[in-house]
């Protein structure tokens, strides 16, 4: 496992805790809506779409497009010189949601608008893993 000291941690809460389960069993679990089957993220007590008061956790595909992005070459963090330059991402999952991610196992100067992605696993430590993307094959 790489260092991941001086990192920004995700602190799982009561809304967001299945989302980071299926994250360190390296599946990509998102919020449906049981009454209009409507798909969220970032995890929510209630249906943005129909205002359902309750939400079901569901595995979804893990594929996507990126519809913007940008190169990080100066990082926010000494934590994170050895990954400059890197890629931030807004990628369009297939079931709808947007999630914002890194696109890894590409060159920057490669990642284009409407890339195909499917998401991988980082793991961070035995608890965290990060979801974050690569090129479709």
């Amino acid at each position: 496992m790489a260092d991941h000291s001086g990192k920004n941690f995700p602190t799982p809460t009561k809304e967001t805790a299945p989302y980071w389960e299926g994250c360190r069993n390296h599946q990509l679990v998102i919020q449906q809506c049981p009454k209009c089957e409507y798909y969220q993220f970032y995890p929510r007590m209630m249906c943005t779409h129909c205002s359902h008061g309750y939400m079901d956790w569901v595995t979804v595909s893990g594929n996507g497009r990126v519809i913007s992005f940008t190169v990080i070459r100066r990082p926010i963090s000494p934590a994170y010189k050895a990954e400059a330059p890197y890629v931030v991402a807004l990628i369009k999952l297939d079931e709808g949601p947007t999630m914002m991610s890194n696109i890894v196992e590409c060159e920057p100067e490669k990642v284009f608008i409407g890339m195909k992605v499917n998401v991988v696993f980082e793991d961070w430590s035995e608890d965290i893993s990060i979801p974050k993307f690569v090129p479709q094959k």
